[in-house]
C-alpha cells in the first residue's frame, strides 16, 4: 500500500494507494515543506526501527491506527534521530577543554545546527494524520483539535493530510494563545497567535520600559508590531498615540486582540505597512528579527531576516521619518556578531550609512536557559549574547 504526491498549480496534492484502490487529498504544510514524493499506510502494527528508517529515506506513513500510538511513534523516532547528536553532546559535558578545542568555528556550528534541525525536523514531519474538512480527526482517541486548526489554518474546505508533529505544533501555539505569556511590565499578558514571535525573552520588553522617552513625544511607530506587545508598553508608559505596523495577517490580528484585551485600541492604531507609516513620529522603535540566515519556513520570519533586509531597512529610512530631535530605538541582540554571521563594524556602519548617530545604549544580559546549557551546540554564542536598546538620532 503506498503512493506517489505531485504538485499541481493550486495547491499540492498526495496519493497513495490503500486496499488496492488510489486515494487523493490535499497536502497541507504550514513550514512550506513539499509533499513528501511516496506514502506508505502504518497503523499499530508498524515497527519503530522500519518506520524511522522509511521516514529517513524520505516516505511518509500515513497512520491509520490508535492516535496516542501515533504520538509514541513520532517519540520513538525523535529518539532515534537525536542518537546520532548524543556523543558530542556527552563529550562536551564530560570533557569541556577537549570538546572546546575540537570544536567548530562559530559560523560552521551554527550551519551545522541548522543543518541538523532540518534534518531532523524533516524526518519527523513524515508520519501523517488524516484530516476532515471540518478539521476532526478520524482515528482512534483522536484529540478534539477543531480550535487550534481554525485558530492557524482558518475556517475548514475539504479533507487533508498533514504531518502529526506540525498538529501538536498547532496545539502548543493553542496553548500558548489560550494562556499567554505574563509580562511584569504590562502586570498582565500578552497572547500570542500561531506563527507570531511570543515575547517569552522578557529582556528586551524591560529595556523599552525603561529608556528614557524623548522630550514631547506624544505620538511613536512601532515597526513590525507582532503581538503588539512594545506597542502596549508605549501606551502604558503614557503616549497618546501609536501607530503599530506589520505585514503579516497573523500578526495584525493578533496585536489587535491583545491590545483590545488591554484596553488600549483607542491609543493603538495597528495598520498593514512595510516598515514605516506615512509621517514622521518623535519615537520609533523596532526589534527586528536578530539573525541574517534564510529561514526555513514561514514561521521562522521572526527569527531570521536573509541579509538583515528588515534592519537595514529600518536604519536606512528612520532619519526621513523622525521628528526633529526624535529618536529611533533598535532593540538587536547581539547573538549575531559571537556566531559571525554580521560583524559590529557592519551595524555601525549601517547606521552611519542611514544619516544617524547613537546617542546612547542600554545592555542585559539574556537569562534564558539555553545561555547556560553547556551542551547547546551554539553554548559559547548563547553565553556571550549581550540583548541592546540603541537610541538613535539623526546625524
Amino acid at each position: 500500500m503506498s503512493g506517489d504526491s505531485t504538485v499541481h498549480a493550486d495547491h499540492p496534492l498526495i496519493h497513495w494507494t490503500e486496499d488496492g484502490a488510489l486515494h487523493t487529498a490535499r497536502w497541507r504544510s504550514e513550514s512550506g515543506m513539499a509533499p513528501p514524493k511516496r506514502v506508505v499506510i502504518a497503523d499499530d502494527r508498524t515497527n519503530a526501527d522500519q518506520a524511522y528508517r522509511l521516514a529517513c529515506e524520505g516516505t511518509a506513513l500515513l497512520w491509520r491506527g490508535d492516535f496516542q500510538n501515533a504520538r509514541q511513534l513520532l517519540q520513538a523516532l525523535a529518539r532515534r534521530a537525536d542518537q546520532k547528536n548524543d556523543k558530542p553532546k556527552r563529550a562536551r559535558k564530560t570533557d569541556p577543554a577537549s570538546a572546546a578545542s575540537a570544536a567548530p568555528a562559530p559560523l560552521a556550528a551554527f550551519h551545522l545546527h541548522r543543518q541538523a534541525q532540518s534534518q531532523r525536523a524533516r524526518t519527523l514531519a513524515m508520519l501523517l494524520l488524516p484530516f476532515e474538512a471540518d478539521y476532526t480527526i478520524p482515528l482512534r482517541r483522536a484529540p478534539d483539535v477543531q480550535l487550534a486548526c481554525n485558530q492557524a489554518y482558518g475556517r475548514g474546505e475539504e479533507p487533508f493530510v498533514a504531518s502529526l508533529r506540525e498538529l501538536l505544533g498547532l496545539i502548543g501555539a493553542h496553548e500558548w494563545r489560550r494562556t499567554g505569556v505574563e509580562l511584569a511590565q504590562l502586570e498582565q499578558r500578552i497572547h500570542p497567535h500561531y506563527g507570531v514571535f511570543a515575547p517569552i525573552r522578557s529582556e528586551y520588553v524591560a529595556l523599552v520600559d525603561q529608556a528614557p522617552l524623548p522630550p514631547r513625544a506624544s505620538l511613536a511607530f512601532d515597526i513590525g508590531t507582532g503581538t503588539g506587545v512594545l506597542a502596549a508598553v508605549l501606551a502604558r508608559r503614557g503616549i497618546e498615540h501609536i501607530v503599530a505596523t506589520d505585514m503579516d495577517p497573523r500578526a495584525l490580528s493578533c496585536a489587535r486582540e491583545n491590545l483590545a484585551r488591554l484596553n488600549l485600541s483607542d491609543k493603538v492604531d495597528v495598520i498593514f505597512a512595510d516598515l514605516f507609516p506615512a509621517g514622521r513620529a518623535p519615537l520609533i522603535v523596532c526589534n527586528p528579527p536578530w539573525l541574517p540566515a534564510r529561514p526555513s519556513s514561514p514561521i521562522e520570519h521572526a527569527v531570521y531576516d536573509p541579509d538583515s533586509a528588515m534592519l537595514r531597512g529600518f536604519l536606512a529610512g528612520l532619519a526621513a521619518h523622525l521628528e526633529p530631535g526624535g529618536e529611533g530605538w533598535l532593540i538587536l541582540s547581539d547573538l549575531a556578531e559571537h556566531l559571525g554571521l554580521r560583524t559590529r563594524a557592519e551595524l555601525l556602519e549601517w547606521i552611519t550609512q542611514g544619516g544617524l548617530k547613537v546617542i546612547a545604549r542600554s545592555d542585559v544580559k539574556p537569562s534564558h536557559p539555553r545561555a547556560s546549557d553547556a551542551t547547546d551546540a551554539l553554548h559559547a554564542a548563547r553565553a556571550a549574547e549581550v540583548t541592546s536598546l540603541w537610541r538613535l538620532a539623526s546625524a
